[in-house]
């Protein structure tokens, strides 16, 4: 394949300063943030553009998150928070959104057909997973929510705590907290968070990825019903890396303040953040606290078995750079339906009856937060599950008028602390309404709002038209087509043979071999292409645990003379690996894939030496390190990811070469597929001689009849269609490919989401098949 030439647009003016490459590489979030101040501050060209950053390791992104992106992209910075996972620069140059939903199809469905999707792998660069569905979807992305069960409000008319007497005409059975906790008092070690629950809500760990220079506190002691309490609080600013500390306050057991600190951040402030930190640049000016002071007296102050109690207390962590082990989060203790949570001004005022975070006053206090997270833990401890059941919380949010904020798992900041709304309600503040094409069998709620201009179809093929149609006169337009998903069995059987090709594909057979070869010598010489799972002794056969270790191991040894013999390294030949070097080469060409290498053999010092010598690898955006599940150590594999193909292209020249000596290749496999892979079903095993396979009944008679619906005709047939309605757009247009995922009796299959700006200078490669 030939190198694609890099777009580099007009040539640069004399004195330009050329962009430096990142001083900073700690992992493919920070890798990435590093550019935006510059993308910032120095744009090339003034139109809407997209940079993921995907903080967990699977690649997931929520659909609360989804709702960000469509709220941030319909009213811009000034009225809504930031997405928290990805970055939308220009956002005023954006024409319109436009999503598209394929119900019916799956994560599944689109790497069992992957070469049919081809205008959606090639246009689309940004792919993401997307958690198994709910009843719901549009309802979860657009930010609706269901309607609640009413209760009998009268018997709660007083806006501080309830007497004793107070009678609420409510099942406590059915209470969320009653539910978790049970009806009597619990002790300070139950209402803590437990390991599965912290990386559920994205607390820092030991050990993860996204956390590896963040500064363990030490307290490693044995905690007890009686060991003591801390509440903390932090208020952040805006800066050119992200969201920074700008404040901690640290309040003992009994409501002391024991540190109250302002930090200087160490990057460039963008945004204050003051109605909601109460910082202003005033204020920071003349601090010299940085956030290694902060981590060092933190560690000081805490003894071993200190518990640490906050609201939303991941982000404080994450702000802090800190991991702590115990941790009580109020805005989960006091627990809600459907996964939302109170905010701390409305349990502050329903439970302790105080009013904070006076709206008269400039910003919040974050001690006295700290202070009212910690009161709010004490007073779940003493009274116990059944008193709060009894306060009818849910109710009184209702009447008072305080929607809860939505479960985020990921991090937002105070910023976000706000009254939640609506995708509806947003374009109804700028006067304006959604569109929503679908077919007539749709059931969702969002075909029944007020603010939503439906049109119903009978035909997937109607819904195509009206969109050509409709689509460029609304700011934000759904536009949803009905698929007939596999049935359970086809499912199941799908899954498998998923994992078995990808088995396949990921093994070589070598041979042949003298009888006093050096095994030892061989297990070494395959090995320095990737990661081995397993190796057989009746040619040569070695399993990889990632594709492009077997793909390289394949191109650099077929052929070659080793210990006097010619040796043939190919895969094993059965009918799932008959497309194989079809799929490798289509892999190789996927947009997201094209700036990214592969390299094996990296050492401990490998990020070290990229760091020193980062100036001969411009449009670096992000760094892979995989690590080893069971023992946390660095994998001897990475993938780097590139702006370009021609950066990519340079980079892996230079690794190749004689100063580095790694052996690499381009990428074939994006993470979101890594994570996948792993969770599928064990494929079934083949035996070791080389012989063809039948598929499975069920599937075998499925691609025989090949109906007009089948997911196979409608993957090739509507991935054009879309392609066509895609080239239709007006510039500028946001657009998304949604699969939401599926279910069935055999468990729930993930979604997978897409998505670009339309732009005329895009390219899209020539030989792409519309």
């Amino acid at each position: 394949m030939e190198p694609e030439k890099e777009r580099t647009g007009r040539p640069p003016k004399r004195g330009r300063k050329r962009r430096r490459a990142p001083t900073t590489l700690v992992g493919a979030a920070e890798a990435m943030r590093a550019g935006w101040e510059f993308e910032e501050r120095h744009p090339e060209v003034k139109k809407a553009r997209l940079s993921t950053i995907l903080f967990a390791e699977n690649c997931e992104v929520t659909h609360d998150q989804l709702c960000e992106l469509l709220k941030y992209a319909i009213l811009g910075k000034s009225s809504v928070p930031k997405p928290s996972w990805c970055q939308l620069f220009h956002q005023n140059h954006l024409n319109n959104v436009v999503v598209f939903v394929l119900q019916g199809m799956s994560q599944l469905h689109f790497y069992r057909f992957y070469l049919e999707f081809g205008f959606l792998r090639k246009a689309f660069r940004h792919k993401f997973r997307l958690p198994s569905p709910s009843s719901d979807f549009l309802a979860d992305i657009t930010g609706l929510r269901k309607k609640e069960t009413t209760v009998d409000l009268s018997k709660t008319n007083k806006e501080s705590l309830p007497s004793a007497s107070s009678k609420v005409s409510i099942n406590l059975q059915n209470d969320p907290i009653i539910q978790k906790y049970g009806s009597k008092k619990v002790g300070l070690t139950k209402c803590l968070l437990t390991k599965e629950e912290m990386k559920t809500f994205h607390f820092p760990l030991q050990g993860f990825p996204d956390c590896e220079n963040f500064v363990p506190t030490k307290c490693n002691g044995s905690i007890t019903d009686s060991s003591p309490l801390f509440g903390l609080d932090c208020e952040m600013c805006l800066t050119s890396k992200g969201r920074e500390l700008t404040r901690v306050s640290l309040v003992a057991d009994g409501g002391g303040c024991v540190m109250d600190e302002l930090v200087k951040p160490d990057d460039k402030v963008l945004d204050y953040l003051t109605s909601f930190s109460g910082i202003t640049k005033k204020s920071l000016d003349p601090v010299t606290t940085k956030l290694k002071d902060v981590q060092r007296k933190l560690k000081a102050l805490l003894p071993p078995n200190a518990v640490l109690v906050g609201h939303s207390l991941d982000l404080d962590l994450r702000a802090l750079k800190m991991i702590h082990p115990y941790v009580i989060d109020t805005s989960l203790l006091y627990v809600r339906e459907q996964g939302r949570r109170f905010k701390l001004k409305f349990l502050a005022k329903a439970i302790l009856g105080k009013d904070i975070q006076n709206p008269d006053r400039l910003g919040h206090d974050a001690t006295e937060d700290a202070r009212t997270a910690l009161e709010l833990a004490r007073y779940f401890l003493k009274h116990g599950p059944k008193k709060i059941a009894e306060l009818s919380l849910e109710a009184r949010s209702r009447r008072q008028g305080l929607p809860a904020a939505p479960q985020q798992p990921s991090g937002t900041a105070d910023v976000a602390q706000q009254p939640s709304r609506s995708v509806l309600e947003c374009l109804h503040s700028v006067g304006q309404k959604l569109l929503f094409l679908t077919r007539e069998t749709d059931t969702s709620e969002l075909s029944s709002c007020g603010n939503c201009q439906t049109v119903k179809c009978l035909s997937n093929k109607e819904v195509l038209e009206q969109a050509r149609v409709e689509t460029p006169l609304f700011p934000l337009s759904i536009v949803q087509f009905s698929f007939e998903g596999f049935s359970p069995s086809l499912t199941e059987e799908m899954n498998k043979r998923m994992m078995t090709k990808w088995t396949e594909i990921s093994t070589v057979y070598a041979g042949p071999f003298s009888k006093n070869c050096n095994l030892g010598a061989l297990k070494r010489l395959f090995k320095s292409f990737g990661p081995v799972r397993s190796m057989t002794l009746v040619l040569e056969t070695h399993q990889y645990e990632v594709l492009e270790a077997a793909q390289l191991a394949i191109e650099s040894l077929d052929g070659v003379l080793v210990e006097g013999a010619r040796i043939k390294v190919q895969r094993p030949v059965t009918e799932l690996t008959l497309d194989c070097d079809t799929l490798v080469s289509e892999l190789e060409r996927d947009s997201e894939n094209r700036g990214t290498i592969y390299l094996s053999g990296v050492s401990e010092t490998f990020r070290e030496r990229l760091l020193r010598e980062a100036s001969l690898f411009l449009g670096l955006e992000a760094v892979i390190l995989p690590k080893d599940l069971k023992n946390g150590k660095q994998r001897k594999y990475c993938f780097l990811k590139f702006k370009t193909f021609g950066s990519a292209q340079r980079a892996l020249s230079i690794f190749t070469g004689r100063e580095w000596k790694l052996r690499g290749r381009h990428a074939l496999t994006p993470r979101h597929l890594h994570t996948w892979l792993k969770g599928l079903p064990p494929g079934s095993k083949r035996p070791p001689e080389l012989r063809g396979v039948v598929p499975p009944p069920s599937e075998q008679e499925a691609l025989q009849t090949l109906k007009a619906d089948h997911p196979k005709v409608a993957a090739w047939r509507w991935g054009r269609k879309i392609g066509k309605l895609y080239h239709s757009l007006c510039p500028g247009t946001l657009c998304l490919i949604l699969l939401p995922g599926t279910k069935s009796t055999h468990g729930s299959l993930p979604g997978l989401g897409l998505m670009g700006i339309k732009n005329e200078e895009e390219s899209i490669p020539s030989n792409t098949c519309l």
